[in-house]
Formats: C-alpha cells, structure tokens, sequence
C-alpha cells in the first residue's frame, strides 16, 4: 500500500521557522493531490496546505503569507516551510495524498510534532 513518511517537526520558539517533508513510497506526481493538515489536542484536523498534480497550492487563512508548500523533485517529497511560526501554530502535521485515477483512497502519514513555545 502506498506509505507516507513525514519529517522536520520539532521544537521551537515563536517566530521561528521549520521545513517539514512527506516521503512517499510512490512519485508524488502520482497523486491527485498532496498536502499538509494538522491536529491539536481538544480541535479537530484542519487542512494547511495543499498542492495539486498540476502545481495549484491553496492555504488556510491562519497560515498565509507565512507557510509554503513545494514539491522537492530530486527529494520525491512534498514540503512545507512554516515561517513566524505560533503557539497556535503546535500541532501533530500529517502529511495526506489523495489518488489519482489509479485509486480511490487517500492516503494519510503517522504525523510529526511541531511545538512553538517559549
């Protein structure tokens, strides 16, 4: 089945950057589309980013202007660089992949730990 693989998170205090990556065991062309969502305790999983086959990216208000998500073509994975990062910005960031005409499903990662504090 297809695997997802995340990676980057980490600690780190308010106003600081991270770069997350999504390691798929497929090409990431492959898909539909890739993106980012995140899971804080006590909210429900909200989309972050999202980037289509065809290179369409849309964000969620909280984070625009300040997150990018780009695909990484000698790397095979599906990034996001999180800039002036929050505390409301400390969540579980899992990486999802919807299929193309070769599957129906999408596919989710284990999820990576960001946490903005001082």
């Amino acid at each position: 089945q297809v695997q997802l693989a995340e990676s980057g998170g980490g600690l780190v205090q308010p106003g600081g950057s991270l770069r997350l990556s999504c390691a798929a065991s497929r090409s990431i062309f492959s898909f539909d589309s890739m993106g980012w969502y995140r899971q804080a305790p006590g909210k429900e999983r909200e989309l972050v980013a999202r980037i289509t086959r065809g290179g369409t990216t849309n964000y969620a208000d909280s984070v625009k202007g300040r997150f990018t998500i780009s695909r990484e073509y000698a790397k095979n994975t599906v990034d996001l660089q999180m800039n002036s990062l929050t505390p409301e910005d400390t969540a579980v960031y899992l990486c999802n992949a919807v299929g193309g005409s070769w599957s129906s499903r999408d596919y989710w990662g284990l999820g990576t730990q960001v946490t903005v504090s001082s």
